[in-house]
């Protein structure tokens, strides 16, 4: 008997025509009580240590390599070249930072990636949504929707190559400017079918009831498709941030001027040949070389590279893991 019944009967002083009605809670809407690691049996305790300790060995293998590229990058050339460093900095100085930020060509080829990376994505971001979007409806409303899609898993499975590549690219004028490095991967047909699949399993009586109040096909798009795109998008937006900041190949191949460079062809060809980078410095090419060395500067740089993509990941993160559930392939 509830507490309600009891202060209604109390209060009238006497028994209740009706009786108050216990819902069931089913047993599947109860959440799971949680067993403390001393109750568990031996093999969930087996379980979770191995877990634990897999997880551990994971997350250190991906910290401590960055940890000991920026101790060697603040320590001095001597206790590098000595084999101290392991984990600290031993003699600290901000030397190989100077050179990285003032005196080298890294924070031009760092504007090159950042505007790459950018045009790149957003470019890349239009194309999927204007691509994903009409594909993820039925052959009913999308004449040829099977042909369209059979396409493009093609050109996903099999390319023109590089050489063909190269020629188009050489043919259209693009050599040599920020295009040539964002075109020929304008459309990810693998991150699309992410996003297609994503839409796909959005309620269907959402866009019914947009088209009853009489919105078009781009209203649909932009007022109710878009803003239900977050976690997707933001994992397909990540993956196209990392490629476009990763790539180095296209910077060799499409770009004959050094000042073009995107960063992360510089950081290429700063791995075979620092000291000569070195030697542009003139007559402070000696004080450089009693302050840095090739693996004190070379850190440095590595470092300061992977710098940006670990600060954007923690935004994106908590999209990340939804974003790659929901927009996978369902069965």
């Amino acid at each position: 008997m509830n507490t309600a019944y009891k202060a209604e009967k109390n209060a009238l002083g006497k028994k209740l025509p009706w009786k108050p009605i216990a819902h069931k809670i089913p047993e599947e809407a109860v959440p799971a009580k949680k067993v403390s690691f001393r109750k568990a049996s031996p093999s969930r305790k087996a379980f979770l240590i191995f877990n634990y300790v897999l997880m551990t060995v994971v997350c250190l293998s991906c910290v401590l390599p960055f940890v000991h590229l920026l101790a060697v990058s603040l320590s001095s050339r001597s206790a590098v070249a000595a084999g101290k460093v392991a984990f600290l900095p031993v003699e600290l100085t901000t030397s190989s930072y100077e050179y990285a930020l003032v005196k080298g060509d890294f924070l031009r080829s760092l504007g090159n990636s950042l505007a790459r990376t950018f045009l790149g994505t957003l470019l890349n971001l239009v194309l999927m949504i204007l691509t994903a979007y009409p594909l993820s409806k039925g052959k009913d409303k999308l004449m040829g929707r099977n042909l369209y899609m059979s396409f493009f898993v093609f050109t996903m499975l099999f390319n023109g190559g590089m050489i063909p590549t190269y020629l188009v690219v050489s043919r259209a004028g693009l050599k040599n400017t920020i295009w040539s490095l964002i075109l020929p991967g304008a459309l990810p047909v693998y991150n699309m079918i992410i996003l297609m699949n994503f839409i796909r399993g959005l309620p269907e009586e959402l866009q019914e009831a947009a088209r009853i109040d009489g919105a078009t096909e781009f209203q649909l798009l932009y007022k109710v498709v878009l803003p239900l795109l977050k976690p997707s998008l933001a994992t397909v937006g990540l993956f196209c941030i990392v490629n476009h900041w990763n790539d180095w190949f296209s910077g060799i191949i499409y770009m004959t001027s050094r000042e073009k460079y995107p960063l992360a062809t510089y950081l290429q060809t700063l791995l075979r040949s620092f000291e000569s980078l070195m030697r542009q410095a003139g007559s402070n090419y000696s004080l450089l070389v009693s302050q840095i060395n090739v693996q004190t500067g070379r850190a440095a740089q590595l470092f300061l590279a992977a710098l940006p993509v670990m600060l954007i990941y923690p935004f994106l993160q908590k999209y990340f893991t939804s974003g790659l559930t929901l927009g996978s392939v369902k069965g």
